[in-house]
């Protein structure tokens, strides 16, 4: 009888947490995408870097000890790293050895700052690391809100109108700014840190005194600022996977319940309202989907990302809105759901973005 050859295991390093206002949307993704990874395929390494930048081999089995915070006290946790130079692979420290980890692929389950901005893309990349997601450049002008407006505009990519409003501005001339924004739009305005996701720091603004806290919030997470027009219409995502090729999943809706699908009601609260397949005709559905394609492409992206737009409730008009490179992985997030919705389970998904890193 002849003996099945034994294929060898992937080393896949999930690097979570990280020093970001999305510290915590990223130990619940990571709590996800660890539970869903199948051991018999891959060696998982789970390292977890804290909000002061300390990493941390995770010597634990339990993920769901990652979003309290738990996971840090594990006795078999260890200090670790990873080198920028080849072939170091992991380094995990025992007192005073240090123990290399071949690493195959990395799946940044990182959010926002020093994770989604192309920072650990470039330590990555430097290393000789495959790893989950767009590369530098794609994931810097993708994370910066105002670099991703001018790929838009340039690639002809209906969008919200814009201005941009720096930190040093509401500082110094706030008056200034208030006056060049309310002669640009009508109330409401949408406010956003350039460099935030997970909705931190964006606010609706209504009235002058509102825009004047909005800006100023704002300016507490980034130094540039997106003022935006208020555009009225259904919110649409769609998921997109692939690299030279990419495929776009069903359309998503949100109903968030509130003036905006905001930070509370997309991780806290229960109000907002998730339609799969989105609550739009097949034709526009059909252009959502294939602008979502173009997007991707503009940007220079590869492995994922959850592209979001408006559907105007008068024409129907599809609108550009944001695009996210390393979207939510939690259980109801919904890049997965889509997919599942699309006929590709989660686990899956996991496989299929694995295979795309290392195409590369």
């Amino acid at each position: 009888m002849e003996r099945k050859k034994s294929m060898k295991k992937l080393s896949v390093c999930v690097l979570f947490g990280g020093v970001s206002p999305e510290h915590e949307v990223s130990l619940r993704s990571a709590e996800s995408v660890l539970n869903h990874l199948d051991a018999e395929k891959y060696n998982i390494f789970p390292v977890g870097i804290t909000k002061t930048g300390e990493w941390i081999l995770y010597g634990g089995k339990d993920y769901s000890l990652l979003p309290s915070g738990e996971w840090k006290n594990c006795p078999e946790n260890r200090r670790a790293a990873i080198s920028p130079v080849r072939g170091q692979g992991l380094l995990n420290f025992e007192g005073d050895c240090v123990v290399r980890e071949r690493i195959d692929v990395v799946f940044p389950v990182l959010h926002g700052e020093n994770g989604e901005d192309g920072s650990i893309q470039g330590l990555l990349q430097l290393a000789g690391i495959p790893f989950v997601g767009p590369g530098v450049a794609a994931s810097a002008t993708c994370m910066d809100k105002t670099l991703t407006k001018l790929v838009a505009d340039k690639a002809g990519i209906r969008q919200a109108a814009w201005q941009l409003v720096t930190a040093q501005e509401v500082e110094n001339s706030l008056e200034a700014a208030l006056d060049r924004l309310e002669k640009a739009f009508a109330y409401p305005i949408f406010v956003k840190p350039a460099g935030t996701g997970s909705s931190v720091g964006v606010a609706k603004a209504k009235t002058r005194e509102a825009l004047t806290a909005a800006l100023q919030n704002a300016a507490k997470f980034d130094t540039k600022i997106l003022a935006e027009e208020f555009i009225n219409g259904q919110e649409v995502e769609v998921a997109v996977l692939g690299n030279d090729n990419p495929a776009a999943s069903v359309c998503g809706e949100i109903d968030s319940g509130t003036e905006f699908y905001d930070y509370d009601a997309k991780y806290i609260s229960d109000c907002a309202r998730l339609y799969i397949p989105a609550r739009i005709d097949e034709v526009t559905a059909e252009k959502v989907r294939d602008a979502a394609v173009r997007v991707f492409t503009a940007m220079g992206c590869r492995g994922l990302s959850r592209v979001d737009f408006f559907v105007t409730y008068e024409g129907s008009e599809v609108v550009f809105n944001e695009i996210n490179t390393l979207p939510g992985f939690t259980s109801i997030s919904m890049y997965p759901k889509l997919f599942e919705a699309s006929g590709i389970p989660y686990s899956e998904l996991l496989d299929q973005l694995l295979e795309l890193a290392l195409e590369k």
